[in-house]
C-alpha cells in the first residue's frame, strides 16, 4: 500500500522564536525563499503523498492562506507578463495535492496532535512530518523511507547519531542491527537523560507508522512535559508489531532552534541556484 497521507502537527506556539512568532506561525518563517512548512510539504508530495493533513491552532490561518488559492495575485503577475513568477505561485499547491485542516484545541503533545489526524487517515499506513526539522536529502528522506515500507510494511522511524549530552532533546531507540541502514527497534524512550540513554540513536522528526499507533497512543498516560507523546505511543506499538529504524542519507537542520535556524539559512543559500554565488562572495568579503 502507498503512502498517501501525511500529518503535519502545526499547532506549537514557537514560543522560542519571539518576538518573529507573535503574530505569525513558526512554520511560515522562511528559509531562504520558501516557509518552512513548504520544504516538508514538498518532500511529502516528493515521496508519492497526496494528501496533505495540517493539525492547526488558533494564529495557524497564514498556513492555510499559502496554499490556498490567490486569485487576485495570480492574475496581476499574469497581466504584467511574470510568468516565471506566476509558475513560482502556483507551484506551492500542485492541482493534485489536497490540503485539509484539523483543529487541536489543546496543545496536548505530538502524541495528541497525530490522534486529532485519525479519522482522516482511517486505516491506511500514514507519515508524519515535523516542519521544525528542515531535512535535505538526495532521494529526499522521505522518499528513502517510503521506499523502505515498500520492502518492509511496517513502520519506520528516521533516525541519526547524537552527541550523548543531546539525549534530552530526542526520542532515543535500542536496537539490533538489520543493516548499516535499519535497526529492528527493541525500545524507544523520550528524551533521556544521558545515563539513562539506551543509545544515542535519535529519532528525526519523519515517521513512518502504521494505523496500530493511534490506538497505543489512546491507551498512554501523560508522559514527559505531562503531554501526549507520539514516543510512548511508538512503544506501546512494539508490543504487537515490528518497528524499524532507518538511517537517512541526508542532513537535518534543528529549525525549531535558533542556530539551526540560522545555518539552514546560510547553508540552503550557498546552494541556491541563483543566488548562491554571490552570496558566497559576500560571506567571503566578511572574512576580509
Amino acid at each position: 500500500m502507498p503512502i498517501k497521507k501525511a500529518i503535519f502537527p502545526v499547532a506549537g506556539l514557537g514560543t522560542r522564536f519571539l518576538p518573529a512568532t507573535k503574530a505569525q506561525p513558526k512554520e511560515m518563517l522562511p528559509v531562504v525563499d520558501k516557509p518552512l512548512i513548504q520544504y516538508a510539504v514538498e518532500e511529502a508530495y516528493a515521496a508519492g503523498v497526496r494528501e496533505m493533513i495540517f493539525v492547526t491552532g488558533r494564529h495557524k490561518r497564514p498556513i492555510e492562506d499559502h496554499f490556498d488559492l490567490t486569485y487576485e495575485l495570480e492574475v496581476a503577475l499574469e497581466q504584467a507578463g511574470k510568468e516565471e513568477l506566476l509558475a513560482v505561485v502556483r507551484s506551492v499547491k500542485p492541482d493534485d495535492m489536497e490540503c485539509v485542516y484539523v483543529r487541536q484545541a489543546q496543545a496536548l503533545g505530538l502524541g495528541h496532535a497525530v490522534l486529532c489526524g485519525r479519522r482522516l487517515v482511517g486505516q491506511e499506513p500514514f507519515a508524519v512530518l515535523l516542519a521544525d526539522d528542515l531535512m535535505v536529502g538526495d532521494p529526499p528522506v522521505l522518499a528513502q523511507m517510503v521506499e523502505q515500507f515498500q520492502e518492509w510494511r511496517t513502520s519506520i522511524l528516521a533516525v541519526q547519531e547524537v552527541p550523548a549530552e543531546h539525549t534530552g532533546r530526542y526520542g532515543i531507540v535500542d536496537g539490533s542491527a538489520i543493516n548499516e541502514r535499519l535497526v529492528e527497534v527493541t525500545r524507544i524512550v523520550e528524551k533521556p537523560a544521558p545515563q539513562d540513554a539506551p543509545s544515542n540513536l535519535g529519532v528525526a522528526g519523519r515517521y513512518i507508522l502504521t494505523a496500530g499507533v493511534f490506538d497505543e497512543i489512546m491507551r498512554q498516560p501523560k508522559g514527559v512535559g505531562g503531554e501526549v507523546q507520539l514516543t510512548d505511543g511508538i512503544a506501546g506499538l512494539l508490543r504487537r508489531e515490528k518497528v524499524l529504524a532507518y538511517r537517512y542519507h541526508g542532513k537535518r537542520y534543528d529549525c525549531g532552534s535558533k542556530e539551526g535556524f540560522l545555518q539552514a539559512n546560510v547553508e540552503l543559500a550557498l546552494q541556491h541556484p541563483t543566488l548562491g554565488a554571490g552570496f558566497r562572495d559576500y560571506l567571503d568579503r566578511l572574512k576580509l
